[in-house]
């Protein structure tokens, strides 16, 4: 094709003749006028909703400016401080016991696994599983027969021998007569003397394989070695007994029975004193739970030395367990009465903070206020401490609603609990009613440490926070 063809002529022509499209100015200013429209409309909303909030703080604001406030009627710009609810208690005189409380365990004064020291074949089983047996009381029969004839055949060796004896003593006496007439020498006197000697001693030797036979006889008959419980049989009757291997049964002593329970070495000189002084002093064992209380009974011994790797020493008490309350080997809780502190001034643990002043507690001023007052405190039942210093009786102390207070603080009192009478045993104490415990109350002889963060309140088992006092 040559540059003169018609085609490609027209479509040249056709290229050429197309018009140039001019730029969309407008569309862009279109974009740019919406995207500032919609800037104006943001900037808009964020006003609105900065000025509601604006007027819906300024609305309360003007109110309390209007009201009067405590400097006096009338006068603006100080808001009113409302007056805090809250609850009370009164410091009372009260015995409070001191409690020593140990994780123990239910230990039988004896347990005897009953063996037998023949061999043999078990004839005959005295006995019921579970059945209460005395000392002495017969369990089982081995076999005596092999042992009878054992005793016939020592008892014939023995007098055979024994008429031995009797002829070789009457020859000696023949000698010495002789001996004495100048008849024998005296070398045959001596030999007969020693015959004798020979004689005597094998006469000692069946003498003791008859007193053998005749205490295996005596064991044969197997009776129980103390007082109390059998248990479960351990061998059928009729099966063949080896000596000092095969368990017959056991017997455990229930009346009386032991705990044996640990407590800090800290606490062994409180201890130690008190007995030296001739105190009987009261264990009560409660149940896994530390709610229930099972028996009671009183402190027997001490052991001799501190366990080092616990840093605890063990205690032994004694229960009559009459109606067989303590089971071997349960697990009980030990609460040890050392001594009660009478007429003390106590405090409820609810009452009790601990903060930058160190322990404190919010202490009425009048009807209508309240003020911070440090303490010390010192044995503790889990309820109620004992103030050593800080308080006195007849003072009132806040125990519920002390999260906003602060140092004078306005309150308004709702309710009021009334303290125990002047002498009233706690609870633990020896002349108290016996009765479950709070549940995970701790008996402790001692305050409490300070709190890491200061702000728990001492006895609160919620662990409510507490705000520091201004």
């Amino acid at each position: 094709m040559n540059e003169s063809s018609p085609i490609r002529t027209d479509t040249a022509r056709q290229y050429r003749e197309v018009p140039t499209l001019p730029p969309p100015a407008p569309t862009r200013r279109r974009n740019r006028l919406g995207r500032w429209m919609l800037v104006l409309l943001a900037l808009g909303g964020v006003g609105a909703v900065a000025h509601r909030t604006y007027e819906a703080r300024r609305a309360p604001t003007e109110e309390t400016a209007a009201a009067p406030g405590r400097g006096g009627a009338g006068r603006p710009g100080r808001p009113t401080e409302m007056k805090q609810a809250v609850g009370i208690a009164p410091i009372v005189t009260a015995s409070m016991p001191v409690v020593l409380q140990g994780l123990g365990t239910v230990t039988p004064l004896a347990t005897v696994t009953v063996r037998s020291q023949i061999s043999g074949y078990l004839t005959q089983i005295g006995y019921r599983e579970g059945q209460t047996v005395k000392r002495g009381d017969f369990l089982a029969q081995i076999d005596p027969r092999p042992y009878e004839a054992l005793l016939a055949q020592y008892q014939g060796q023995l007098a055979r021998d024994q008429a031995l004896l009797q002829n070789a003593r009457l020859d000696l006496t023949r000698y010495q007569t002789l001996n004495r007439q100048d008849s024998i020498s005296k070398q045959n006197v001596d030999t007969q003397a020693a015959l004798v000697k020979q004689n005597e001693g094998t006469v000692a030797a069946d003498q003791a394989l008859v007193d053998q036979q005749r205490l295996n006889l005596t064991y044969a008959r197997i009776i129980s070695p103390v007082e109390g419980r059998v248990g479960l049989r351990q061998v059928d009757l009729g099966n063949y007994i080896t000596a000092g291997s095969t368990n017959i049964v056991v017997v455990t002593q229930l009346h009386p029975i032991s705990v044996v329970f640990t407590l800090p070495e800290d606490d062994v000189a409180r201890v130690m004193r008190r007995l030296r002084q001739g105190a009987k002093l009261t264990v009560r064992a409660y149940d896994r739970g530390d709610q229930h209380e099972i028996a009671t009974g009183r402190l027997d011994t001490i052991d001799n030395q501190i366990d080092v790797t616990t840093g605890t020493v063990k205690l032994r008490a004694l229960f009559d367990n009459d109606e067989e309350e303590l089971f071997p080997n349960q697990f009980v809780n030990a609460r040890l009465t050392v001594e009660t502190i009478e007429n003390a001034p106590v405090v409820p643990n609810a009452a009790i903070l601990r903060g930058t002043p160190g322990t404190y507690v919010y202490l009425m001023d009048g009807d209508d206020k309240v003020t911070v007052r440090p303490i010390t405190t010192g044995e503790t039942d889990g309820t109620r401490s004992v103030v050593l210093s800080g308080l006195a009786p007849g003072d009132r102390v806040v125990t519920d609603g002390t999260d906003r207070l602060r140092e004078g603080a306005p309150v308004r009192v709702v309710g009021e609990t009334p303290g125990p009478q002047a002498g009233t045993p706690a609870p633990g104490a020896p002349g108290a009613a016996a009765g479950p415990a709070a549940p995970g109350a701790p008996i402790a002889a001692s305050s409490s440490p300070p709190s890491a963060t200061g702000s728990t309140p001492t006895g609160t088992p919620e662990g409510r926070g507490r705000r520091r006092p201004q």
